[in-house]
């Protein structure tokens, strides 16, 4: 009975230190514009760039920009569209801004600097309704790398990307639902 406490203790342990350390590494950063940052001059396709990424909640976007001449302004879906920048959500004005996604859906962000909208300096970032917190945890290829279930339970892909699990015992079964209700738990 002693040894089962002492794995208990050591499970929860394991989870108190998982849970505290996933602030640190839940998601990428993404630096909006890439190498050409948050400006004007080149005529930079924010569009095209966001289109080109996958976000999650728990990931970054950072907007780097001179801070002189542009600022970056959380905006609603109707003052992007009409490049309205006189009642933002947030304002950020640093010059090098680090925003954390925190929920599903679009998010809007425009320059306020007269023109700089209408000349494309807006970028809606779009996080799918289905997209969890990206955790450092999650592999990076199919069947590549992340997390592993230990010795009570193995994962075979099928054909159409899905996978199934094997040969599971009772007590991994009740460990493996304990950590995943402790995981959500952490992510709330």
């Amino acid at each position: 009975m002693a040894s089962v406490a002492r794995s208990m203790a050591s499970l929860l342990f394991f989870v108190a230190v998982l849970c505290g350390s996933m602030g640190f590494s839940a998601g990428a950063v993404y630096k909006v514009g890439d190498s050409q940052g948050w400006t004007i001059l080149g005529n930079p396709n924010y569009t095209n760039w966001a289109v080109s990424k996958t976000f999650h909640v728990g990931d970054v976007v950072v907007f780097e920009y001179n801070k002189q001449f542009h600022n970056v302004l959380q905006v609603t879906r109707q003052a992007y569209r009409a490049c309205n920048a006189s009642a933002p959500l947030a304002t950020f004005t640093s010059g090098n801004d680090s925003i954390p996604i925190k929920t599903p859906g679009h998010h809007y962000f425009l320059c306020g600097i007269p023109t700089h909208c209408t000349l494309g300096q807006k970028v809606d970032i779009r996080i799918p309704k289905s997209s969890a917190i990206a955790p450092s945890l999650a592999p990076s290829s199919p069947g590549g790398g992340g997390a592993s279930m230990g010795p009570s339970a193995a994962l075979s892909p099928k054909a159409n990307g899905a996978s199934t699990l094997h040969s599971m015992s009772l007590p991994g079964v009740v460990v493996g639902q304990f950590l995943m209700l402790v995981f959500w738990m952490c992510l709330g």
